[in-house]
């Protein structure tokens, strides 16, 4: 199924009320990024900004806003993922997403046996992770991400269309029925060219919410896709 997914990499939690406002009706998955300051040098909430929110969740006083218009996805750029999983499944998680270069390939095998039973898994790599590292794990999870630049954790970076493009593609006549998203380097020039490869998935960050009406390019980006 093709989506296009808005990414909000929130500096505090009411950026992500904000913009889950604006996409409201529009777009039915929104990834929320959480970056902790090893894994990429960026931090988000709730490494910065947080103001309580994190312990009503955690203390299950409050759910997660919007839960009921959105399923959301957590991107979980950090170094302790298998620490990250379990309070982002407590908080409504739909589905998370783990990067391949965050942990050791023995305690990313016992998350995914873990969890995989319990909430949507995604994979991650970067451009410059080799795809035998990640086919490995192709059978115990629900979707691939395809990093668009090893720049990770910041918004507005460029596609590297060489490696990426390539990856894509050969992911795609291998495995025709694997879901593959992408996030980096998503705009309206890039896009065409990336579900031409093979995506089935498009996450956008400044592509939605750099524009004047964030509903309207989610629709306008959903149109890029085939009919059908």
């Amino acid at each position: 199924m093709h989506h296009i997914v808005p990414a909000i990499l929130p500096k505090d939690f009411q950026e992500i009320l904000a913009k889950l406002e604006l996409v409201k009706g529009v777009a039915d998955t929104v990834q929320i990024d959480i970056v902790d300051g090893k894994f990429a040098p960026t931090k988000t909430w709730p490494y910065i900004g947080d103001h309580g929110e994190i312990t009503a969740l955690m203390n299950e006083q409050e759910g997660f806003p919007f839960w009921q218009d959105f399923d959301f996805e957590f991107d979980l750029m950090v170094v302790k993922p298998q620490e990250a999983v379990p309070f982002w499944v407590r908080a409504g998680a739909s589905r998370v997403i783990l990067h391949i270069e965050s942990t050791p390939a023995d305690t990313l095998s016992d998350i995914l046996k873990e969890w995989k039973h319990v909430v949507d898994i995604g994979l991650a790599l970067k451009p410059a992770t080799p795809l035998e590292k990640l086919e490995t794990f192709l059978h115990e999870v629900n979707f691939v991400q395809c990093m668009g630049s090893d720049r990770v954790g910041f918004q507005g970076v460029t596609l590297d269309e060489e490696v990426v493009l390539p990856k894509i593609a050969h992911l795609r006549k291998k495995y025709p029925e694997l879901t593959i998203s992408v996030d980096i380097g998503v705009n309206f020039e890039t896009a065409p060219r990336l579900i031409e490869a093979g995506a089935s998935r498009l996450v956008a960050g400044s592509a939605v919410f750099g524009k004047a009406n964030p509903a309207e390019a989610v629709r306008e980006l959903e149109r890029l896709f085939p009919k059908g």
